[in-house]
């Protein structure tokens, strides 16, 4: 009989959400460590971005293929966004399986798959190692940090919810889950609808918008459901589309983002596909919650690439 024991790496940002993640290490590792008894737990604090990129790769090139004592060898992220979307770009299109464990102000990412967005419940769901094969979306282009091709998890933005979510990543005040508010407000004032140049499954158009979004799981700024109809199996993408409305009307449409209901307005406009090709007038893209690159931007839907822990 093997003496092998499965490997569960943990890498978390500790100042994510402010210092909740360093704050509530403590209990998730304990729940972890009761609630998957025989398996080594391997811990690393990253202290920079690229120490956790590093740290989240190395953890899926070194697992080992095979299961021991019923578990494999998998990577499991805290942190935010970012730091989901680390983890899911280094085990996407693997078997690697990774367990989110959400603490940062976001937490959009682990909403839409499921996940408890209380870090111990989300430990708990790791533990009990249910698992779901899921879908990711692929984008080319020139990208933020030198990359032409990268997975998002989420949502890719373009428009005015991109601008959006620029200012609230730039705000140097501690504004916690209200800056996604605030830099609404904030960017409305001189906003004006943009001209894009879209490809969608190969039909091109030409269109102004006041934003387009391409949805893998469909949640967005804090819990907003940009996409509320949204599969992470389906192998599709969803785009939504706003098309030109006055401030006010999109003012009353953001509240309703975050129950969904805003799609009930005439100037919304949804599309199921496999590829959009996304270009146009000074747009520029966000992606789980992190600058993506510039337009021109081609985003795939990539069927069954993920393996993710889930209720």
């Amino acid at each position: 009989m093997s003496l092998e024991v499965p490997t569960a790496t943990v890498v978390v940002n500790p100042t994510a959400g402010r210092g909740k993640a360093g704050r509530a290490l403590p209990k998730v590792l304990r729940e972890l460590l009761l609630g998957m008894p025989g398996v080594s737990l391997r811990v690393h604090q990253a202290t920079s971005y690229d120490e956790a990129r590093l740290r989240c790769i190395d953890a899926v090139e070194s697992a080992r293929p095979g299961s021991y004592g019923g578990r494999r060898d998998s990577l499991i992220v805290m942190g935010g966004d970012g730091m989901m979307h680390l983890g899911l770009n280094a085990a996407g299109g693997t078997t690697v399986p990774i367990g989110v464990v959400p603490a940062g102000t976001g937490n959009d990412f682990a909403r839409g798959v499921g996940v408890p967005t209380n870090p111990v419940a989300a430990a708990r769901v790791v533990a009990a190692g249910a698992t779901v094969r899921m879908d990711l979306m692929q984008v080319e282009g020139r990208l933020a940090g030198g990359a032409s091709r990268r997975y998002v998890g989420s949502v890719v933005s373009t428009g005015y919810d991109a601008l959006v979510n620029r200012r609230a990543n730039a705000l140097s005040m501690p504004l916690g889950s209200i800056a996604y508010a605030y830099a609404a407000l904030a960017e409305l004032a001189g906003f004006e609808p943009l001209r894009y140049r879209l490809v969608l499954d190969r039909v091109p158009r030409r269109q102004t918008a006041m934003l387009v979004g391409v949805a893998n799981s469909g949640i967005f700024g804090g819990g907003m459901r940009i996409a509320p109809s949204y599969s992470i199996t389906d192998g599709l993408l969803d785009v939504t589309i706003i098309h030109p409305v006055s401030r006010a009307t999109l003012l009353r449409l953001l509240p309703a983002m975050f129950d969904g209901s805003f799609v009930r307005d005439p100037a919304v406009e949804r599309v199921k596909v496999q590829r959009v090709e996304i270009d146009g007038d000074d747009l520029y893209g966000m992606a789980d919650g992190e600058a993506l690159g510039p337009v021109p931007l081609t985003c795939s839907a990539q069927a069954d690439a993920l393996t993710v822990y889930v209720p």
